[in-house]
């Protein structure tokens, strides 16, 4: 038992080391994702949305073109025409066509890549800071974000939010609460779909992998059990005679 104790306690450390630290960077409560990887129709929403509003800025260098038409059920003529906005062929990476000198000009330092940006703060953090972006005269790009305060970035979603503002703590600057002061082309509810939307297509680059897994996984538990049945005859059979 002695033994046991210093493995089993190695075991705890290893597991909670790897979890994503999600309150690292803001001190709210998280706003929950509802994230689904096996929605395809919410990935193709999704991607739609990078690829229109984030892929000036950001890359997926670990993502391919014809890895997403692959996954998201598209058709290589429907990638190159609605997703691809920079002259890369299909089998390229997607790399942002903003240079880095002038993205560190504009905005202090070179936006990074979100390949891996789920898997680092959670998906329940994206979601939650794309939903907290508010109007912030003070601040040199004139926004601010709860989750992420004096983010380098702009609002790249106000249009289809809104803008919102900060209603602060009595005798503080610190923001209590968001409201919604001009509201953009989308109601609340649609907003979060699309946030939900996004946050589920970059849950999915940052792991492609598990959507293979959910689909094996079932052919997984059908061998194992086929396996079972199999093994108990055989036990059946080699114990037949043993009394």
């Amino acid at each position: 038992m002695k033994r046991l104790l210093p493995a089993f306690a190695l075991a705890l450390g290893l597991l909670f080391a790897g979890q994503p630290v999600a309150h690292a960077e803001g001190e709210g409560q998280l706003m929950a994702s509802g994230s689904n990887i096996r929605d395809q129709a919410s990935l193709q929403r999704g991607a739609k949305l990078f690829f229109n509003y984030c892929v000036g800025c950001h890359s997926l260098k670990y993502m391919r073109y014809s890895r997403i038409a692959d996954d998201l059920g598209l058709t290589e003529q429907q990638v190159m025409q609605n997703l691809n906005f920079t002259g890369a062929k299909f089998e390229d990476p997607v790399i942002s066509h903003m240079p880095a000198e002038d993205a560190t000009k504009w905005f202090g330092k070179a936006p990074p890549d979100l390949s891996l940006e789920v898997s680092a703060k959670t998906a329940d953090w994206v979601y939650t800071y794309l939903n907290t972006f508010y109007l912030d005269p003070k601040s040199p790009i004139g926004w601010n974000n709860t989750t992420l305060p004096n983010a380098a970035m702009p609002f790249p979603l106000w249009e289809l939010q809104g803008e919102q503002v900060a209603v602060t703590k009595p005798g503080s600057d610190e923001a209590e609460k968001l409201e919604l002061a001009h509201p953009g082309k989308l109601t609340p509810g649609q907003y979060q779909q699309a946030t939900r939307d996004l946050v589920n297509f970059l849950e999915y680059v940052s792991e492609p992998a598990a959507l293979q897994r959910h689909h094996y996984g079932v052919w997984v538990l059908l061998f194992l059990a086929l396996f079972t049945l199999l093994a108990y005859l055989l036990k059946k059979e080699y114990w037949k005679d043993v009394h």
